[in-house]
């Protein structure tokens, strides 16, 4: 078995918070006109995204490009 982890007693100190924006990743699966390019995930971020798209029955590369095109939306226009 794992040893267990133990935390300290201490208060947690949070900064400001910033308004979530994107949608969830069940939304991020729409399709459209692509390109095909090469990119560097960190391990952590490609498991998260494929967990996601697992439960949602989505590829996960969909769902990234999803992500993606949402940010590029909501800053094209600043």
């Amino acid at each position: 078995m794992r040893k267990k982890t133990g935390y300290a007693d201490e208060p947690l100190k949070f900064g400001k918070r910033v308004k979530d924006f994107l949608p969830p990743p069940s939304e991020l699966v729409r399709r459209g006109q692509t390109e095909q390019v090469t990119l560097e995930l960190s391990r952590s971020s490609l498991d998260f995204f494929r967990k996601r798209a697992r439960r949602g029955g989505v590829p996960f590369r969909r769902m990234l490009s999803g992500l993606i095109d949402a940010y590029a939306r909501k800053h094209d226009s600043a």
